[in-house]
């Protein structure tokens, strides 16, 4: 996915956060997938579906960076419709 494509850098610095932003678009229902991800309780969260309103935000951080940087990633905001 695009999203994971932002998640895999060739040497990032330690400290690097990202905010991604996800809208639905008029079919709604569009899931997402952040493998390799750590999130708090070891669950990803559940994405927004409802079409053209459904608005996400999510942030990531990493500690170590690098080609293999390990990624946590938090809600920001849910539904923020």
């Amino acid at each position: 996915s695009e999203a994971q494509r932002w998640l895999q850098g060739a040497g990032l610095q330690a400290g690097t956060a990202l905010t991604l932003i996800l809208t639905q678009d008029g079919t709604g229902s569009r899931t997402g997938a952040f493998t390799s991800v750590k999130w708090a309780g070891g669950t990803a969260p559940t994405l927004t579906t409802t079409a053209t309103t459904g608005i996400d935000i999510l942030t990531f951080i990493t500690f170590d960076g690098g080609a293999a940087p390990t990624w946590y990633g938090f809600t920001a905001g849910a539904d923020m419709s």
